[in-house]
């Protein structure tokens, strides 16, 4: 039986390696189903499928693309893949109803080929903020300026309408399939993939300075679309959730260090700060504002530690403020979203520093030391050690005085398991 297992894991095993390792034929087309954000997590999507075609001897890569736009940097990491593939790429705004806005138009004019099929438009390329409000003016033409001249260049390498694609990000507009065929800002239009795959075949298209012929009619199609993994990172790679999980991390790992033993907070704690530096992996981090953050929770655990009158929860609220604002570089955290996030988590850092503040300075209330400051009832005579009962409890005690049984005495110290006692004034006891 032992043998039989073995066999069959070592086959299970083979083959797996044999399926993970096997190319592509030469004529098969790989398409990367693009239907969301331009975000870093579909940028790296992209990126890592047109490796793939090259590595496994794809002929063609096919990108269906409908996208109301996203990133500026997650944009460029498309375009600059598709420049430097080493294979033909077809960009297709599809299904019918969908649309290449914005970082899209770029997406679609870097391709080798690109396509629309009926029912879909392109443009409306003007820059906004991350938030999706318009940039002050004088920022505004400088980025518009970068934007313009980047696309532009991209237009001439690939001899289409360099005009209109200015148009498109200076005054937002927008076109139709059939418009951008005459516009000569795409190639073709085809109804779906079977139809674009005929258009295609025997088509010309420039490849590092090599004209290439591609044979498409009939090339088996093989779909890649996001997996588990890239479908979590394309959520959490949003700035927004990433901040969200990294404040939510510090506050449950900040709550388990004032309140060791707690668990469950720093539990989630770890788990949204692992998630959030998963998504920190694709995203512009200012290592800066990170290290800003971190000091934040710095001085409020020190707060705890020393009588510094708020000063150092002043600062720690600071520090959470700076590094919330330098956090991302390129893109940014909505400030609606921001200034509640730092007012509520900055808050409960302040409120847990108080409550540990008061614990610490407690007088302790168990043990010898819990003892301190207590009545008990002498139930020996003490001269000078006997014994006495405190806190439901008889121990052995002693004194500078004479203490008869029934006389209360108050704790003033200890030696070892034995008490250190004084006469109190009042030495009328009924024992109960």
């Amino acid at each position: 039986m032992r043998k039989s297992i073995v066999a069959i894991l070592f086959i299970a095993f083979t083959v797996a390696l044999i399926t993970r390792g096997a190319h592509a034929e030469k004529g098969d087309a790989m398409v990367i189903e693009l239907a969301n954000t331009i975000n870093p997590g579909t940028a790296q999507f992209v990126k890592k499928g047109l490796e793939r075609a090259q590595n496994e001897g794809y002929g063609l890569v096919i990108i269906r693309l409908d996208t109301p736009g996203g990133l500026d940097t997650s944009m460029r990491t498309i375009v600059k893949s598709i420049l430097n593939s080493s294979i033909p790429v077809v960009v297709y705004v599809a299904p019918r109803g969908a649309r290449a806005a914005s970082a899209g138009v770029m997406i679609t004019v870097a391709a080798h080929v690109a396509a629309m099929a009926p029912q879909t438009n392109i443009g409306a390329a003007h820059p906004v903020s991350a938030g999706g409000k318009e940039i002050d003016k004088t920022m505004s033409e400088k980025v518009v300026n970068d934007m313009v001249a980047y696309v532009r260049s991209i237009a001439k390498e690939r001899g289409r309408n360099q005009d209109w694609v200015e148009k498109a990000i200076r005054e937002s507009v927008s076109i139709t399939a059939d418009v951008a065929v005459a516009e000569n800002v795409v190639d073709l239009v085809a109804g779906d993939l079977d139809e674009l795959l005929k258009l295609l075949d025997g088509r010309e298209v420039a490849l590092d300075n090599v004209t290439v012929t591609l044979e498409t009619e009939g090339s088996r199609l093989v779909y890649v679309k996001l997996g588990w993994r890239d479908r979590v990172l394309n959520t959490i790679s949003n700035p927004n959730i990433a901040y969200i999980l990294m404040m939510i991390g510090m506050a449950g790992l900040y709550f388990e260090l004032a309140h060791p033993g707690a668990i469950f907070p720093g539990v989630i704690g770890a788990i949204s700060l692992i998630l959030a530096f998963f998504a920190f992996q694709t995203l512009p981090v200012n290592y800066a504002g990170l290290l800003l953050s971190g000091l934040a929770i710095v001085f409020f655990i020190a707060e705890v530690k020393v009588t510094s009158y708020g000063m150092l929860s002043l600062a720690g609220l600071i520090s959470l403020t700076l590094g919330s604002v330098m956090l991302f570089e390129d893109v940014r955290v909505s400030l609606k979203l921001m200034a509640p996030t730092i007012v509520l988590i900055g808050g409960f850092f302040v409120g847990i520093a108080y409550l540990a503040f008061r614990a610490y300075r407690r007088a302790p209330k168990g043990g010898m030391e819990g003892l301190i400051g207590e009545a008990g009832v002498v139930e020996e005579r003490i001269d000078p050690v006997g014994l006495v009962f405190a806190h439901g409890e008889y121990w052995k005690a002693s004194s500078d005085e004479v203490a008869e049984e029934g006389e209360k005495v108050e704790i003033i110290g200890s030696k070892g398991l034995e008490l250190v006692v004084r006469k109190q004034k009042d030495n009328q006891h009924e024992k109960k």
